[in-house]
């Protein structure tokens, strides 16, 4: 079977907080042909672990790298890969996967009134805007 699990299934399986879910979980994602991993979950299992479980960003970048490390998922390396830069210098995933993938559809610039998000994808070599009062 291929599938696509929900951001439920992936907490369960990394966290274990519920032995019986956490099980199925773990079983159902080992059992699949092919698991899809969407972006939007991705980024929905960060913000998870970060703001509910209060895991640290280390602690998360595994978590993430070791569910898209499996032989068996797919997903969009390319923009995971810019989400987890994001999140090791200290941002946000989920600023990472917007600019990356706002450059692939044409968009130059990152614009945003996080300073930290517009000083982090500078630092990796894109283009960011802070809009603040004089803009």
């Amino acid at each position: 079977m291929n599938i696509v699990p929900d951001t439920n299934v992936l907490l369960r399986a990394s966290i274990g907080d519920d032995p019986k879910q956490s099980l199925l979980a773990i079983a159902m994602l080992q059992q699949a042909e092919i698991v899809a991993l969407t972006i939007p979950t991705l980024c929905e299992f960060v913000w998870v672990l970060a703001r509910l479980y209060k895991r640290d960003k280390p602690d998360i970048a595994r978590a993430v790298r070791q569910l898209i490390d499996s032989d068996t998922v797919q997903t969009d390396r390319p923009a995971v890969e810019a989400g987890l830069a994001m999140l090791e210098a200290g941002g946000d995933f989920a600023d990472g996967v917007i600019a990356f993938d706002g450059r692939r559809l044409g968009g130059a610039v990152f614009v945003s009134f996080d300073r930290q998000a517009v000083s982090l994808v500078k630092r990796n070599g894109g283009e960011a805007l802070l809009v603040d009062d004089g803009v």
